[in-house]
Protein backbone atom coordinates (compact mmCIF):
# COMPACT_ATOMS: atom_id res chain seq x y z
CA UNK A 1 0.00 0.00 0.00
CA UNK A 2 1.15 3.11 -0.80
CA UNK A 3 2.35 5.37 2.05
CA UNK A 4 0.56 8.94 2.12
CA UNK A 5 1.89 12.30 3.30
CA UNK A 6 -0.82 14.36 4.55
CA UNK A 7 -1.26 18.01 5.89
CA UNK A 8 -4.16 19.69 7.81
CA UNK A 9 -5.24 23.48 6.75
CA UNK A 10 -7.58 24.52 9.47
CA UNK A 11 -6.73 23.17 12.75
CA UNK A 12 -10.16 23.47 14.90
CA UNK A 13 -11.87 20.70 16.46
CA UNK A 14 -13.00 19.37 12.67
CA UNK A 15 -9.46 19.55 11.13
CA UNK A 16 -8.10 17.58 14.22
CA UNK A 17 -10.89 15.12 14.42
CA UNK A 18 -9.50 14.39 10.85
CA UNK A 19 -6.01 14.56 11.51
CA UNK A 20 -6.95 11.70 13.89
CA UNK A 21 -8.44 9.63 11.61
CA UNK A 22 -6.03 10.10 8.98
CA UNK A 23 -3.54 8.91 11.44
CA UNK A 24 -5.19 5.74 12.13
CA UNK A 25 -6.14 4.89 8.62
CA UNK A 26 -3.06 2.63 6.96
CA UNK A 27 -0.20 4.13 5.71
CA UNK A 28 -1.47 7.50 5.93
CA UNK A 29 0.71 9.97 8.17
CA UNK A 30 -0.03 13.51 8.89
CA UNK A 31 2.98 15.55 8.60
CA UNK A 32 2.04 19.13 9.75
CA UNK A 33 -1.05 21.90 9.59
CA UNK A 34 -1.49 25.60 9.54
CA UNK A 35 -3.47 27.81 10.97
CA UNK A 36 -3.29 31.58 12.06
CA UNK A 37 -4.70 31.19 15.39
CA UNK A 38 -1.62 30.79 17.95
CA UNK A 39 -4.41 28.38 20.23
CA UNK A 40 -5.36 26.25 17.60
CA UNK A 41 -1.57 25.30 16.43
CA UNK A 42 -0.55 24.40 20.13
CA UNK A 43 -3.53 21.98 20.69
CA UNK A 44 -2.47 20.34 16.85
CA UNK A 45 0.90 20.16 17.92
CA UNK A 46 0.49 18.44 21.15
CA UNK A 47 -2.17 16.45 20.18
CA UNK A 48 -0.71 14.96 16.62
CA UNK A 49 3.02 15.10 17.32
CA UNK A 50 3.43 17.61 13.98
CA UNK A 51 4.44 21.17 13.53
CA UNK A 52 2.13 23.37 12.61
CA UNK A 53 2.30 26.93 10.94
CA UNK A 54 1.01 30.13 10.71
CA UNK A 55 -0.27 30.03 6.93
CA UNK A 56 -0.98 27.20 4.35
CA UNK A 57 2.03 28.73 1.99
CA UNK A 58 4.55 28.24 4.90
CA UNK A 59 2.75 24.71 5.60
CA UNK A 60 3.11 23.35 2.13
CA UNK A 61 6.50 25.01 1.91
CA UNK A 62 7.99 22.68 4.34
CA UNK A 63 6.56 19.61 3.87
CA UNK A 64 6.40 17.06 0.88
CA UNK A 65 2.62 16.59 1.23
CA UNK A 66 0.78 13.87 -1.17
CA UNK A 67 -2.66 14.98 0.11
CA UNK A 68 -4.23 17.96 1.93
CA UNK A 69 -7.62 18.15 4.40
CA UNK A 70 -8.93 21.62 4.29
CA UNK A 71 -11.32 22.33 6.87
CA UNK A 72 -10.85 25.76 7.02
CA UNK A 73 -13.66 29.24 7.32
CA UNK A 74 -15.67 28.65 3.78
CA UNK A 75 -14.66 31.61 1.63
CA UNK A 76 -11.09 30.48 2.46
CA UNK A 77 -11.32 26.80 0.47
CA UNK A 78 -11.01 28.38 -2.73
CA UNK A 79 -7.11 30.27 -2.22
CA UNK A 80 -6.51 26.92 0.37
CA UNK A 81 -7.08 24.31 -2.41
CA UNK A 82 -6.23 26.14 -5.20
CA UNK A 83 -2.40 26.56 -3.56
CA UNK A 84 -2.43 22.85 -3.01
CA UNK A 85 -3.78 21.59 -6.59
CA UNK A 86 -0.70 23.58 -8.41
CA UNK A 87 1.59 22.01 -6.42
CA UNK A 88 0.34 18.61 -7.72
CA UNK A 89 -1.01 17.98 -4.03
CA UNK A 90 -4.43 16.07 -3.99
CA UNK A 91 -7.43 17.69 -1.55
CA UNK A 92 -10.26 16.80 0.72
CA UNK A 93 -11.81 20.15 0.70
CA UNK A 94 -14.95 20.21 3.83
CA UNK A 95 -17.84 21.51 2.46
CA UNK A 96 -19.22 24.08 0.98
CA UNK A 97 -16.88 23.21 -1.80
CA UNK A 98 -16.40 27.15 -2.22
CA UNK A 99 -18.42 30.06 -1.75
CA UNK A 100 -18.80 31.04 -5.50
CA UNK A 101 -19.73 29.13 -8.79
CA UNK A 102 -16.45 30.60 -11.13
CA UNK A 103 -14.44 29.11 -8.03
CA UNK A 104 -15.90 25.70 -8.01
CA UNK A 105 -15.49 25.55 -11.53
CA UNK A 106 -11.81 26.76 -11.49
CA UNK A 107 -11.17 24.30 -8.69
CA UNK A 108 -12.71 21.16 -10.68
CA UNK A 109 -10.90 21.96 -14.52
CA UNK A 110 -7.33 22.66 -12.29
CA UNK A 111 -8.21 18.88 -10.03
CA UNK A 112 -8.68 17.43 -13.55
CA UNK A 113 -5.70 19.09 -15.23
CA UNK A 114 -3.40 18.41 -12.51
CA UNK A 115 -4.51 14.71 -12.41
CA UNK A 116 -5.34 15.35 -8.83
CA UNK A 117 -8.10 13.95 -6.81
CA UNK A 118 -10.36 16.83 -5.45
CA UNK A 119 -13.02 15.56 -3.23
CA UNK A 120 -16.02 17.37 -0.58
CA UNK A 121 -16.77 16.61 1.98
CA UNK A 122 -20.38 15.72 2.23
CA UNK A 123 -20.41 12.30 4.24
CA UNK A 124 -24.44 11.47 3.12
CA UNK A 125 -22.37 10.02 0.16
CA UNK A 126 -21.18 7.12 2.53
CA UNK A 127 -24.31 7.09 5.02
CA UNK A 128 -26.44 4.18 4.59
CA UNK A 129 -29.48 5.33 5.05
CA UNK A 130 -28.99 7.85 2.53
CA UNK A 131 -27.14 5.16 -0.10
CA UNK A 132 -30.22 3.04 0.55
CA UNK A 133 -32.93 5.94 -0.65
CA UNK A 134 -30.70 6.26 -3.54
CA UNK A 135 -31.04 2.51 -4.49
CA UNK A 136 -34.72 2.44 -4.33
CA UNK A 137 -34.98 4.95 -6.96
CA UNK A 138 -32.28 3.74 -9.13
CA UNK A 139 -33.99 0.48 -8.72
CA UNK A 140 -37.35 1.75 -10.22
CA UNK A 141 -39.41 0.39 -7.41
CA UNK A 142 -40.94 4.05 -7.12
CA UNK A 143 -41.56 4.66 -10.52
CA UNK A 144 -40.15 7.75 -12.35
CA UNK A 145 -39.73 10.53 -9.56
CA UNK A 146 -41.37 13.67 -10.50
CA UNK A 147 -41.86 15.80 -6.60
CA UNK A 148 -39.78 15.81 -4.08
CA UNK A 149 -39.43 17.57 -0.43
CA UNK A 150 -37.06 17.89 2.09
CA UNK A 151 -36.03 20.14 5.19
CA UNK A 152 -33.21 20.63 8.02
CA UNK A 153 -33.50 22.61 10.80
CA UNK A 154 -31.05 23.02 13.71
CA UNK A 155 -30.10 25.23 16.89
CA UNK A 156 -27.37 26.64 14.70
CA UNK A 157 -27.47 30.80 14.63
CA UNK A 158 -27.96 30.57 18.76
CA UNK A 159 -25.19 28.22 18.43
CA UNK A 160 -22.45 29.57 16.38
CA UNK A 161 -23.67 33.31 15.12
CA UNK A 162 -20.23 34.89 17.12
CA UNK A 163 -18.18 32.63 15.48
CA UNK A 164 -16.75 32.29 12.13
CA UNK A 165 -19.94 30.85 10.74
CA UNK A 166 -21.88 34.07 11.79
CA UNK A 167 -19.43 36.44 9.63
CA UNK A 168 -20.42 36.57 5.48
CA UNK A 169 -16.77 37.73 5.14
CA UNK A 170 -15.51 34.15 6.51
CA UNK A 171 -18.71 31.84 6.20
CA UNK A 172 -19.75 33.32 2.58
CA UNK A 173 -23.51 32.90 3.78
CA UNK A 174 -25.47 31.28 6.62
CA UNK A 175 -26.82 28.30 7.40
CA UNK A 176 -28.49 27.44 3.57
CA UNK A 177 -24.12 27.22 2.60
CA UNK A 178 -23.66 25.58 5.99
CA UNK A 179 -25.56 22.76 7.34
CA UNK A 180 -28.78 23.27 4.91
CA UNK A 181 -25.38 22.50 1.70
CA UNK A 182 -25.47 18.87 3.10
CA UNK A 183 -29.24 18.73 2.55
CA UNK A 184 -28.91 20.20 -0.94
CA UNK A 185 -26.54 17.50 -1.61
CA UNK A 186 -28.69 14.56 -0.28
CA UNK A 187 -31.37 15.94 -2.78
CA UNK A 188 -29.12 16.31 -5.77
CA UNK A 189 -27.03 13.16 -4.84
CA UNK A 190 -29.94 10.79 -4.16
CA UNK A 191 -32.36 11.75 -7.48
CA UNK A 192 -29.06 11.53 -9.53
CA UNK A 193 -31.11 15.21 -10.68
CA UNK A 194 -29.02 18.69 -11.32
CA UNK A 195 -31.10 21.66 -10.56
CA UNK A 196 -32.27 23.73 -13.61
CA UNK A 197 -34.26 26.87 -11.97
CA UNK A 198 -35.21 28.18 -8.61
CA UNK A 199 -37.17 30.23 -6.44
CA UNK A 200 -35.91 31.75 -3.14
CA UNK A 201 -36.49 33.74 -0.35
CA UNK A 202 -34.35 34.21 2.76
CA UNK A 203 -34.70 35.63 6.39
CA UNK A 204 -31.54 36.50 8.33
CA UNK A 205 -33.84 37.15 11.69
CA UNK A 206 -31.98 39.77 12.73
CA UNK A 207 -28.09 38.25 11.79
CA UNK A 208 -25.42 39.09 9.91
CA UNK A 209 -26.08 35.81 7.68
CA UNK A 210 -29.14 33.99 6.66
CA UNK A 211 -31.02 31.58 9.36
CA UNK A 212 -34.27 30.54 7.30
CA UNK A 213 -34.48 29.80 3.21
CA UNK A 214 -37.34 28.11 1.57
CA UNK A 215 -36.65 27.02 -2.03
CA UNK A 216 -38.48 26.45 -4.96
CA UNK A 217 -36.77 23.60 -7.48
CA UNK A 218 -37.18 22.37 -10.86
CA UNK A 219 -34.69 19.53 -11.58
CA UNK A 220 -33.39 17.52 -14.25
CA UNK A 221 -33.01 14.02 -14.36
CA UNK A 222 -32.38 11.67 -18.11
CA UNK A 223 -35.79 10.59 -17.30
CA UNK A 224 -37.60 13.99 -17.03
CA UNK A 225 -38.15 16.71 -14.95
CA UNK A 226 -38.67 17.18 -11.08
CA UNK A 227 -40.02 19.94 -8.90
CA UNK A 228 -38.78 19.63 -5.47
CA UNK A 229 -39.73 22.39 -2.19
CA UNK A 230 -36.85 22.35 0.28
CA UNK A 231 -36.53 24.54 3.88
CA UNK A 232 -33.75 25.11 5.89
CA UNK A 233 -33.59 26.40 9.18
CA UNK A 234 -31.10 27.87 11.51
CA UNK A 235 -33.75 28.45 14.65
CA UNK A 236 -34.82 25.24 14.67
CA UNK A 237 -35.22 22.78 17.78
CA UNK A 238 -32.68 19.69 16.81
CA UNK A 239 -28.90 20.31 18.61
CA UNK A 240 -26.13 19.57 18.01
CA UNK A 241 -27.25 17.70 15.09
CA UNK A 242 -29.98 18.93 12.90
CA UNK A 243 -33.19 17.41 12.18
CA UNK A 244 -34.10 16.25 8.94
CA UNK A 245 -36.70 15.02 6.22
CA UNK A 246 -36.66 13.89 2.76
CA UNK A 247 -39.10 12.56 0.53
CA UNK A 248 -39.27 11.23 -3.27
CA UNK A 249 -42.75 10.40 -5.04
CA UNK A 250 -42.62 8.88 -8.54
CA UNK A 251 -45.07 7.49 -10.74
CA UNK A 252 -45.49 4.04 -8.77
CA UNK A 253 -44.78 4.72 -5.15
CA UNK A 254 -42.96 6.90 -2.84
CA UNK A 255 -39.78 6.76 -0.57
CA UNK A 256 -39.34 9.16 2.67
CA UNK A 257 -36.86 9.52 5.34
CA UNK A 258 -37.91 11.21 8.78
CA UNK A 259 -34.49 11.65 10.26
CA UNK A 260 -35.02 8.11 11.74
CA UNK A 261 -37.10 5.45 9.69
CA UNK A 262 -37.43 4.98 5.68
CA UNK A 263 -40.56 4.44 4.40
CA UNK A 264 -40.98 3.07 0.76
CA UNK A 265 -44.62 2.75 -1.14
CA UNK A 266 -44.49 0.66 -3.50
CA UNK A 267 -47.72 -1.56 -5.60
CA UNK A 268 -49.61 -0.06 -3.12
CA UNK A 269 -47.97 -1.57 -0.03
CA UNK A 270 -45.67 0.02 2.50
CA UNK A 271 -42.51 -1.08 4.27
CA UNK A 272 -40.08 -0.30 6.71
CA UNK A 273 -36.36 -0.64 5.57
CA UNK A 274 -33.89 1.75 8.16
CA UNK A 275 -29.97 0.89 7.63
CA UNK A 276 -28.11 1.55 11.41
CA UNK A 277 -27.38 5.49 11.65
CA UNK A 278 -23.64 5.93 12.19
CA UNK A 279 -21.64 7.81 14.23
CA UNK A 280 -20.23 11.11 12.79
CA UNK A 281 -16.57 9.71 13.18
CA UNK A 282 -17.61 6.69 11.14
CA UNK A 283 -18.70 8.33 8.31
CA UNK A 284 -15.72 10.43 8.64
CA UNK A 285 -13.53 7.44 8.59
CA UNK A 286 -15.46 6.43 5.66
CA UNK A 287 -15.06 9.51 3.23
CA UNK A 288 -11.45 9.80 4.00
CA UNK A 289 -10.93 6.19 3.27
CA UNK A 290 -12.10 6.73 0.42
CA UNK A 291 -10.35 9.48 -0.26
CA UNK A 292 -7.04 7.92 0.69
CA UNK A 293 -8.01 5.05 -1.91
CA UNK A 294 -9.01 6.86 -4.49
CA UNK A 295 -5.57 9.07 -4.64
CA UNK A 296 -3.96 4.97 -4.64
CA UNK A 297 -6.22 4.12 -7.70
CA UNK A 298 -7.68 1.48 -5.34
CA UNK A 299 -11.35 3.23 -5.58
CA UNK A 300 -13.39 6.23 -7.20
CA UNK A 301 -14.23 9.15 -5.35
CA UNK A 302 -17.60 8.76 -4.01
CA UNK A 303 -16.88 13.02 -3.64
CA UNK A 304 -16.25 14.20 -6.59
CA UNK A 305 -16.42 17.80 -7.73
CA UNK A 306 -19.15 17.29 -9.75
CA UNK A 307 -21.50 17.02 -7.36
CA UNK A 308 -20.15 19.92 -5.50
CA UNK A 309 -20.68 22.31 -8.53
CA UNK A 310 -23.77 21.54 -8.75
CA UNK A 311 -24.82 22.35 -5.13
CA UNK A 312 -22.36 25.46 -5.47
CA UNK A 313 -24.65 26.43 -8.39
CA UNK A 314 -27.96 25.78 -6.66
CA UNK A 315 -26.97 27.77 -3.48
CA UNK A 316 -25.43 30.86 -5.54
CA UNK A 317 -28.55 31.26 -7.40
CA UNK A 318 -31.30 30.67 -4.42
CA UNK A 319 -29.23 34.02 -2.96
CA UNK A 320 -29.66 35.62 -6.29
CA UNK A 321 -33.30 34.69 -6.33
CA UNK A 322 -33.74 35.91 -3.02
CA UNK A 323 -32.31 39.45 -3.41
CA UNK A 324 -33.88 40.02 -7.36
CA UNK A 325 -37.35 38.58 -6.18
CA UNK A 326 -37.45 36.65 -9.34
CA UNK A 327 -36.77 33.48 -10.52
CA UNK A 328 -32.84 32.47 -11.49
CA UNK A 329 -32.10 29.56 -13.77
CA UNK A 330 -29.57 27.31 -12.27
CA UNK A 331 -26.35 26.54 -14.42
CA UNK A 332 -24.47 23.57 -12.89
CA UNK A 333 -22.57 22.88 -15.56
CA UNK A 334 -18.89 22.10 -15.14
CA UNK A 335 -18.14 24.74 -18.00
CA UNK A 336 -20.91 27.42 -17.62
CA UNK A 337 -22.42 26.13 -20.74
CA UNK A 338 -25.77 24.95 -19.96
CA UNK A 339 -28.32 26.38 -22.01
CA UNK A 340 -31.05 28.44 -19.97
CA UNK A 341 -34.66 26.55 -19.12
CA UNK A 342 -37.58 27.01 -21.47
CA UNK A 343 -40.03 27.61 -18.53
CA UNK A 344 -37.55 30.23 -16.88
CA UNK A 345 -38.79 33.89 -17.84
CA UNK A 346 -36.79 36.54 -16.85
CA UNK A 347 -38.83 39.61 -16.17
CA UNK A 348 -37.72 43.28 -16.38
Amino acid sequence: MTHLSVVAIGLGSLGRLESHIANSLGDVEIVGGADPSESARGTFESELHAPAYDSHEELLDATDADAAIISSPHTLHFEHAMSCLERGVHVHLEKPMVTDLDDARTLAREAESRDCVLAVGYQRHFDDRFREIRRVIDEGRIGTPHMATCHLEQVWIDAVGDSWRGNPALSGGGQLYDSGSHLLDSLLWATRSTPVSVAATVDSRGADVDVNSALAVTLERDDGRMTASVGVSGAGQSSPAPGEMLSIWGTEGSVSFDGETIRVTENGTTYEATPEEPSFEDLTERKLGNFFDAIRGDAESLIPPEDAVKVTALTEAAYESADSGRRVEVDASLDGSAEAPAEVVQND
